[in-house]
């Protein structure tokens, strides 16, 4: 059971699970709407469930038979989660929190949770590091959420009830609900549709793994054996694709073959987070390699902009907007 298989990494996770011979049931109340699950709807492995995880009775049906959960669902982003804040608590810590009752009161062992690499915060040594032992340093309510429920699930773990905690990179490239609210494809939208890019604290650390990487991911922790992984966090991405946001204009500009004149570089002392990510355990543990770069991924993007794929970029459903 997959909550959020409508989302950005959602879509593309039922994808895979469905292509590995799954049988796959998604909850989600489609906020950003289901275009996304059309290919799947009359797939014989594939059931959509609309309804939410705040909702108990919503869980107890979605649940049902269920011997796997991806815990995908949540308001995702700082921006999001700042807009809206008791959505946020409401979707990320509550519901979060009531799912894992009820995954636990099923006795389905297996649970991922997608958290993210944001939870470093700001890293100690700008030449170093951080890994899945470093300090969690979360700044914004987003990654406040997810910390927070990384404890409820840790406190939880057993011999009967594996949860394991996925701290995904920042994510990019195109998925079956593609977004542009993102950094990698935010930056190659506005360059390729020739808009001027105005870029603050340039030199600052982030990691980035390609949308169907993260999917991936979820699937190797779904397949690995269960002994050791109860309540232990995996970095998500690569370490070679820790970059900073000047590294990704330049890159962006290579395969544009122009656009460095509409680059503008807001200087900015201090940035509450800038981290580079140590990738090393979930290469070891699950043999997770990332398949695409982020050059890959701004080739794609450009492509879908450059044949009219996606012809407004700008379209108010790539953004992650929730109403008030």
């Amino acid at each position: 059971m997959v909550t959020g298989g409508a989302g950005y990494i959602g879509s593309a996770l039922v994808s895979q699970l469905l292509a590995a011979g799954y049988r796959v049931r998604t909850i989600d109340n489609l906020i950003h709407g289901g275009m996304s699950l059309l290919p799947f709807i009359s797939h014989a492995r594939f059931e959509l469930q609309t309804g939410d995880i705040r909702n108990r009775a919503d869980l107890e049906k979605a649940l049902d038979g269920a011997t796997a959960v991806v815990h995908l669902a949540a308001i995702v982003g700082d921006p999001a989660c700042r807009d809206n804040p008791d959505l946020a608590r409401q979707t990320n810590a509550d519901g979060s929190n009531l799912l894992c009752d009820a995954v636990i009161a099923k006795k389905i062992s297996r649970f991922i949770f997608a958290s993210t690499c944001s939870n470093y915060g700001k890293m100690e040594d700008p030449k170093g590091y951080v890994d899945e032992d470093s300090p969690l340093k979360p700044i914004s309510l987003y990654a406040e959420t997810k910390v927070g429920f990384e404890q409820y699930l840790i406190e939880r773990a057993s011999s009967e009830f594996c949860p394991i905690i996925l701290r995904f990179a920042t994510a990019y490239g195109l998925s079956p609900r593609p977004r542009f609210d993102l950094t990698v494809n935010e930056f190659t939208r506005d360059l390729a549709m020739g808009r001027k890019l105005e870029i603050f604290g340039e030199s600052f650390w982030r990691p980035y793994c390609h949308v169907t990487d993260l999917a991936h991911a979820c699937r190797l922790a779904l397949e690995s054996k269960k002994e050791g992984l109860g309540g232990r966090a995996f970095n998500i991405g690569t370490t070679d694709e820790n970059y900073t946001k000047r590294m990704l204009a330049d890159h962006i500009c290579t395969e544009l073959g122009s656009g460095a004149e509409l680059i503008s570089y807001v200087q900015r002392g201090t940035d509450p987070r800038d981290y580079r990510v140590n990738f090393k355990r979930v290469k070891t543990t699950f043999g997770f390699t990332a398949s695409r770069s982020v050059p890959d991924g701004i080739r794609e993007v450009i492509s879908a902009i450059r044949t009219g794929l996606i012809n407004n970029p700008y379209d108010k459903w790539y953004h992650n907007i929730y109403a008030s």
